[in-house]
């Protein structure tokens, strides 16, 4: 049985890309997606954005603001990837071997699962050099060295420091319903294994919103600046998130996994979008038209709204907005 607060709404979402091939629309993506002006009001709302949604990696600098809440202190390339889904580049690697000697702890003790890198290409790399799955490759190993540094400066325990009643995750979930102005409405399990908290669509821009404009040396402030000033640590070298922070002045922005992003303006305009079928091939293409109706222009919403379909090794169709 599906969780109450997920099962509330029973209409279909509108559609929000279509794939097209060959001038016939083979494939369409539903899902929603909320804009808030500048003043934090609803500009824009498709589908019903008070619905919750699991985040998915969306949350992740609400939890990194907690565990500054908690004291630890974070700042700069540490505190982004405390932020990050990252690629697992080896640059990525290394700091995170890093975080975990400063704070006295060791890759066995993170709780996320062993993986390889997100990135593709680095990946390949990865492999060829023979390397194998590790949790410190993993693309949560940043938030979880986090976890356990608040988890030890607090003398909490170490070893369930992923149970949602313990009390670092208390405190996230504190954070998490401060920042979107709205309870939790669902707890799950993210893949890294850490405790999800489901929110609105509205909420999560509110939550984003709130990052940018708070007051400087806050804790939402100082992890949004950190994000913006060091996008390469939070998601990597070739990867969406690192192109907007770096090319749209001011912006502050989040994938989570099943299609899911969040992203900021420096003047509170704000969005959140969950494409329903969690495909990312989709997201590029709504997210370019979502910043466009903000009036955002810059050359990487150009790029990223570009989703060719091949035949035949060419061109012959496009994942494309529908709204």
């Amino acid at each position: 049985m599906p969780h109450p607060a997920v099962a509330a709404g029973t209409a279909a979402s509108p559609v929000l890309a279509e794939v097209v091939r060959s001038g016939f629309v083979e494939g369409r993506h539903r899902g929603s997606l909320v804009l808030l002006a500048a003043d934090g009001s609803v500009e824009l709302a498709l589908g019903d954005v008070t619905r919750p949604v699991f985040p998915r990696s969306a949350n992740k600098p609400m939890q990194a603001a907690a565990v500054l809440r908690a004291g630890v202190a974070l700042d700069g390339e540490r505190l982004a990837l405390a932020a990050a889904s990252h690629s697992g580049e080896a640059f990525h690697r290394d700091l995170v071997r890093t975080m975990l000697r400063e704070h006295g702890l060791s890759p066995e003790q993170l709780r996320c699962p062993p993986a390889l890198p997100l990135d593709q290409e680095e990946q390949e790399a990865y492999l060829a050099a023979g390397g194998r799955r590790d949790r410190v490759a993993m693309n949560c190993s940043g938030k979880h060295t986090a976890m356990l540094a608040a988890a030890t400066l607090r003398k909490w325990p170490l070893e369930s420091y992923l149970e949602p009643d313990h009390p670092l995750q208390r405190l996230i979930r504190t954070v998490v319903e401060e920042a979107a102005g709205e309870p939790v409405a669902a707890v799950g399990t993210d893949g890294c294994g850490a405790p999800l908290m489901a929110l609105g669509l509205t909420g999560l821009a509110r939550a984003f919103r709130g990052f940018v404009l708070a007051g400087p040396g806050t804790p939402e402030r100082r992890v949004a600046d950190a994000m913006r000033a060091h996008p390469e640590y939070v998601a990597g070298t070739r990867r969406h998130d690192t192109l907007l922070m770096r090319e749209i002045p001011g912006a502050l922005s989040k994938v989570g996994a099943e299609a899911v992003q969040a992203l900021a303006l420096p003047d509170g305009r704000a969005l959140a979008i969950k494409v329903e079928d969690g495909a990312a091939r989709a997201l590029g293409p709504v997210l370019a038209r979502a910043l466009e109706l903000l009036g955002v222009t810059a050359p990487v919403v150009e790029r990223l709204g570009r989703v060719p379909l091949l035949g035949g090794g060419r061109e012959v169709g496009e994942v494309r907005p529908a709204f």
